[in-house]
């Protein structure tokens, strides 16, 4: 029995490894399509580094056993460059859509904890609450003159129950005051640490009793050409 269930979790992880392959190479592909400049740059950046890493092995009569190393340290920087280019051409084709800004935080990186949508309105505007070492931060994504009051309306019935942790706001766009929803994760990372860990679970009980207001946002990005009246009509029946 030991035997046959290392032998299906062996076939498990190996049938995992295959279809994450998969997916890079599909991924590889589609951003090839439309970054003529990807493969210059992950050439380049592998060439930069793997060079520079041999010729110092060179200087030091090492360039043998440097040669390996700057092998892997030139495929590591080419898979970072992969990595940042198809991350920037996904929030660019997100950016300006409704439900962007509640798949951003989704994909946030770090010990953060979203509750989507807690106010809305039918016509898509939403803020989105985040738990984290700054304290509350509210993100609405929508139209400028809606989501100032469902910002200020949030604001008030948080700061009823938390007291005087801080709370920021922060609104998705790209006009002035504005974040873009490519830089949101560095503007939350660059927010002072005012809580510990064990105070942001203590503030995340606290706030669980508040209910959303408002109906919910459709899950990620509403697709390219989808009917908005179609999706704010399906949201007034939930």
């Amino acid at each position: 029995m030991d035997k046959e269930a290392k032998k299906q979790a062996k076939l498990a992880k190996k049938a995992e490894r295959k279809a994450k392959r998969t997916q890079i190479f599909q991924a590889f592909k589609m951003q090839r399509k439309e970054d003529k400049w990807l493969i210059p740059w992950m050439l380049g950046s592998f060439l930069v580094i793997a060079g520079a890493v041999v010729g110092i092995g060179f200087l030091m009569g090492l360039e043998l056993v440097m040669l390996p190393l700057g092998i892997l340290g030139g495929l590591l920087a080419a898979v970072i460059i992969f990595g940042r280019r198809v991350q920037r051409t996904v929030y660019s084709k997100a950016e300006g859509q409704p439900g962007a800004a509640g798949w951003a935080l989704d994909n946030l990186r770090g010990r953060w904890k979203v509750t989507q949508t807690v106010a809305a309105t039918t016509q898509l505007d939403a803020v989105h609450r985040v738990l984290g070492g700054p304290g509350v931060i509210l993100v609405a994504e929508g139209a400028p003159h809606r989501i100032k009051g469902l910002l200020a309306q949030e604001k008030k019935r948080i700061a009823r129950l938390i007291g005087d942790v801080p709370i920021y706001d922060v609104v998705i766009g790209d006009d002035e005051g504005q974040i873009p929803l490519r830089k949101l994760q560095r503007h939350l990372v660059k927010l002072p640490r005012n809580l510990k860990p064990k105070q942001v679970d203590a503030l995340e009980a606290k706030l669980a009793a508040l209910g959303n207001r408002g109906a919910a946002m459709p899950k990620g990005p509403m697709p390219q050409g989808a009917k908005m009246r179609n999706v704010q009509r399906t949201i007034r029946r939930r």
